[in-house]
């Protein structure tokens, strides 16, 4: 069988989440694709973080962007009230002593310094890497129920795309949101570009699910993610056993899973069929892939244009 691995938010066990470093790391490991999350500044750049507000477990403040900046700390701060130059003097590559709420302390490689990226600056280092049969995955973050911090999703959508577009990526990339309005948005800017539907417990509800209820189609998730414009369907993996992955089979849908890193757990999904597994942990799946006999990614090993 074949199935991909996808470093999420780079390599996040071993390297810090979202970062330029996280993500050279999963391409020198080797992966089928990266996965990354994405949110709109108040000056409508495109950065990367996993959470509308500025995470104490992922940033730490350094210095205002200018004196006297009343927004200072940042901290805290939802990522669209603040621009590009507030959040690039936050510390993303976690300072000693580490917050007490992370879970990578162990196994994470501390980058103090490592600054928020944008969007463009994540696809210049693919390019730069040479990265082409790398898929890029960019995850719109997007919280329906939270109107005052996410962005106008049409707009979101517009711009993600667009800047996938200007750097020759429409082609080799996939758009994932909890948000399924985001999906509808993107099979109508983008139909060829792949849509990943996105769905936890906490989001099996029509506010997320645009419009849809999951009643009305008697409780299959994966014709549900059809009907709203999913080409792929990507839960959480503790969602997936038998009766799941068999009606993703009959709707033509991958499965596409996260968070997975522990291999037991992967091969149980392997063994369910599953097309992808996200992890932050690649490594660990590239063992699992070899000792299965499984093809693994190629690992990306030096840029082709010099330093980003």
């Amino acid at each position: 069988m074949h199935a991909e691995i996808h470093g999420h938010r780079g390599a996040r066990g071993l390297r810090p989440e979202n970062t330029l470093p996280g993500f050279a790391h999963a391409l020198e490991l080797g992966v089928d694709a990266l996965e990354f999350d994405v949110a709109l500044t108040a000056d409508r750049r495109l950065v990367l973080t996993h959470d509308l507000t500025v995470s104490a477990v992922t940033s730490v403040d350094t210095r205002p962007a200018r004196h006297g900046d009343p927004l200072f700390p940042y901290v805290g701060r939802p990522v669209g009230e603040l621009t590009l130059a507030q959040l690039r003097t936050l510390n993303c590559g976690v300072r000693l002593p580490r917050h007490p709420e992370d879970r990578f302390v162990r196994t994470q490689l501390p980058l103090p310094h490592t600054r928020m990226p944008t969007l463009g600056a994540v696809l210049g280092l693919v390019d730069a890497y040479g990265a082409d049969g790398v898929r890029i995955h960019v995850e719109l973050k997007s919280d329906p129920t939270r109107p005052e911090l996410s962005a106008d999703p049409r707009e979101f959508t517009e711009m993600v795309i667009a800047e996938l577009d200007r750097h020759h990526r429409l082609g080799g990339a996939a758009i994932l949101s909890f948000d399924w309005r985001i999906l509808d948005i993107a099979r109508s800017l983008a139909p060829a570009t792949q849509r990943y539907a996105l769905i936890e417990r906490a989001t099996m509800d029509s506010v997320w699910l645009n419009g849809l209820r999951l009643e009305d189609f008697d409780g299959d998730i994966p014709a549900a993610a059809v009907a709203a414009g999913g080409t792929t369907l990507s839960p959480d993996h503790v969602l997936v056993e038998e009766e799941l992955a068999r009606r993703a089979q009959k709707a033509e849908l991958p499965l596409a899973v996260w968070t997975v890193n522990e291999p037991e757990r992967a091969a149980e999904l392997l063994d369910l069929g599953v097309a992808g597994v996200i992890t932050d942990y690649p490594d660990r799946m590239r063992a699992l892939w070899t000792d299965r006999g499984m093809r693994v990614p190629a690992p990306v090993t030096s840029m082709r244009h010099g330093d980003v």
